[in-house]
């Protein structure tokens, strides 16, 4: 026999992204997900011993199966921990994982031909990418991304091998074979523009035949310089074909790669002129970078609603530059966050985030220097610091409308899927970088036992912040897509604590 539904409901402080310069902290919070990992409904301000009764009460409206009895599973956050929606990484290179850390002397040409194209040439064994990936996928999930866009290599049945393992580990991702058959080693290069698009619709197919809600495939011409102009076209004929088909690709990294770029296609004005001519720039695509890009560029991007995935980790690493993402935003460019591993030396959107910090202190530092006008004096976002709920923006809901998924992940409302993460910042994570003991120790002790709604909240703020700028994998407790807990430490922990039982 099948055991019986089970509605699984959260009970603790929860914060949510509202808008670029807005989060909301739900303090006593009821999240209930149904059996098929939806949120159900959410519930603020309840008092403890209200839980039960306002449980019994919105029993009904959870969706269950015709006939069936519900089982009810309460899971009470702690002091110290609170729920943030699951991070979404819009760009990051799975078979350039084993180099994390790797090359960082050379800028990005250099780079590639001399660290990235060797290790990615490996994946031509596909037994090496079913030991490499099921890894890669799993350290991202720990790091708290459930929602993934990932390159493969130009290998088709190495990227089958990635698609399977994302679909193994549970997470949410966009898996893309490269696409490059110019300006690229002779070992690492594809054969013909034929042989690459017909690798390229094998593997849609093949994830398509997964029938799997999580995993998805994505157009991934690796950047213009290793396609031709056939191949580009080929491709945009494929995404013209496909409304449903994402498209992921680089843009406007190094001011080395541009050149190359404009002198490669100089019937082109520039460079997002290129992927345009092609067919290829559309409210689907994810443009990885952007650093230099020109005005009309910009404006380009922003009339065909393609985004940018700013990715401050490798921009600093190699040299690149720093993006104006301020600037983007003002002019309502869709913008979410990459590791962009191994050009970014972490899996982590943590380090993206505090980087994307500096990144935009740093401009506006140069900004302040320059004696050229700035974008707009009255600006909101160019030329500034990004505020703390720009950043958890950008980290989620920003992400998540980046990969057209806004109505399914990035923030918390009823209908939504439950891809979350729980937080702690209690000291047993043991994370030196985030202070974990009680604020009382520097207040004056409260001796009522009334709850102070302004001070749990501003408690929560500040954790928010420790969190996002020092925190780490320790900290992230649980994490779930689609109501399945699929990774972080105490799921790792208790998998341990069985292992020693058993043995």
């Amino acid at each position: 026999m099948s055991s019986p539904p089970t509605v699984v409901v959260y009970y603790g402080a929860v914060v949510n992204p509202e808008s670029l310069t807005v989060y909301t902290i739900h303090l006593r919070t009821l999240i209930a997900v149904d059996t098929s990992g939806y949120i159900s409904w959410i519930e603020s301000d309840v008092e403890p011993e209200k839980i039960h009764e306002i449980i019994q009460q919105k029993l009904p409206d959870i969706q269950v199966s015709s006939g069936s009895k519900t089982y009810v599973t309460l899971i009470e956050l702690g002091e110290g921990e609170f729920i943030i929606p699951g991070f979404v990484d819009t760009h990051t290179h799975a078979p350039q994982v084993p180099n994390m850390g790797s090359g960082q002397q050379y800028e990005l040409l250099d780079w590639l031909e001399n660290v990235t194209f060797p290790m990615e040439s490996r994946f031509k064994d596909v037994e090496f990418a079913k030991k490499v990936y099921p890894e890669t996928v799993q350290r991202f999930i720990d790091s708290g991304t459930t929602t993934c866009c990932y390159y493969g290599s130009l290998h088709l049945e190495s990227t089958k091998v990635l698609a399977d393992s994302v679909l193994q580990k549970g997470q949410r991702a966009f898996v893309g074979k490269c696409n490059m058959n110019r300006n690229c080693p002779d070992y690492y290069c594809e054969d013909s523009t034929e042989s690459s698009v017909e690798a390229t619709k094998h593997l849609i197919s093949y994830i398509r035949s997964l029938k799997s809600d999580l995993v998805h495939p994505i157009l991934t011409p690796r950047f213009a310089i290793s396609c031709t102009g056939d191949l580009l076209n080929a491709l945009g004929d494929i995404a013209k074909a496909d409304n449903k088909l994402a498209i992921q690709t680089h843009i406007s990294e190094n001011k080395s790669e541009i050149a190359f770029t404009k002198d490669l296609f100089p019937e082109c004005s520039s460079y997002a002129g290129v992927y345009e001519k092609h067919g290829l720039l559309s409210e689907r695509t994810i443009l990885a970078h952007g650093v230099h890009l020109e005005d009309d560029e910009m404006a380009l991007v922003k009339e065909k609603g393609a985004g940018i995935s700013h990715c401050p980790t490798s921009n600093f690493n190699l040299r690149s530059g720093m993006a104006k993402v301020g600037e983007m935003l003002d002019r309502g460019i869709k913008v979410g966050l990459g590791t962009d591993v191994s050009g970014g030396f972490s899996p982590s959107i943590l380090t993206v985030i505090q980087l994307a910090s500096i990144c935009s202190k740093m401009v506006a530092v140069q900004s302040s220097a320059s004696p050229a006008p700035p974008f707009d004096a009255q600006s909101q976002f160019a030329n500034k610091q990004l505020p703390l709920a720009t950043l958890l923006y950008l980290s989620t809901m920003g992400g998540a409308s980046l990969c057209c998924m806004a109505d399914k992940i990035g923030s918390f409302a009823p209908g939504k899927s439950f891809d979350a993460l729980i937080i702690s910042t209690r000291p047993e994570t043991r994370n030196p970088a985030v202070w974990s003991l009680s604020d009382d120790v520097f207040e004056t002790k409260n001796t009522t036992k009334v709850f102070d709604d302004e001070k749990a909240r501003n408690k929560i703020d500040r954790l928010l912040e420790r969190f996002l700028f020092g925190g780490d994998d320790r900290n992230i407790m649980k994490v779930f897509v689609q109501g399945n807990c699929i990774g972080g430490s105490a799921l790792h922990s208790l998998a341990k604590e069985f292992s020693m039982l058993n043995s």
